[in-house]
């Protein structure tokens, strides 16, 4: 009896936990942005595991796919991702390039067939990726205009941007 219940409240807990946005579009079409060198390399920091104390060390390796794209692979401890076979080997492994919206910079970064965005902040020589929520709009996107629409609205109306906080990874430094 109690059975159906609690697979109820898994169902609705997994709902209800944020996760970052996925799309099968992107902010542009096609990359236009060319890839900036002072991004390149490999990037630390630790991250603050939900409902862990301990923090854990995240690497993001960007390299030049080719002049307006490239790769990224994000290394750490990453055991909580493997039953959603996020993983190649040790890392999440995919390519990405820049959008800009609202005067903002936007990685759109491809990871197995999906999309995910995450504004991309430079600032005093440290680097972090702030991929938006899943619910940062209610809004049913059909094209990358679309897409575009709805993060400058978001960014327009809120004061604070929707960020998944669990995959935000802030204040990076440059470890190579």
């Amino acid at each position: 009896m109690k059975s159906p219940t609690v697979i109820l409240l898994i169902c609705l807990c997994l709902t209800l936990c944020s996760c970052p946005y996925t799309s099968s579009y992107k902010l542009d079409a096609t990359p236009s942005i060319y890839v900036e060198d002072l991004l390149l390399g490999s990037w630390a920091t630790f991250i603050k595991k939900p409902g862990i104390e301990k923090e854990e060390p995240i690497t993001v390796i960007l390299s030049k796919k080719n002049d307006t794209e490239y790769d990224i692979a994000i290394t750490g401890y990453l055991d909580e991702l493997k039953p959603y076979n996020m993983l190649t080997q040790d890392s999440i492994k995919g390519s990405a390039f820049m959008s800009t919206a609202c005067g903002k910079q936007f990685l759109n970064i491809e990871i197995k067939s999906r999309i995910y965005l995450a504004e991309l902040k430079f600032e005093k020589g440290s680097l972090s990726l702030l991929p938006l929520m899943e619910h940062f709009t209610s809004k049913m996107v059909q094209n990358c205009t679309a897409l575009r629409t709805c993060v400058e609205f978001h960014y327009k109306t809120h004061l604070r941007p929707m960020y998944d906080d669990d995959f935000c990874l802030k204040d990076m430094i440059r470890v190579k």
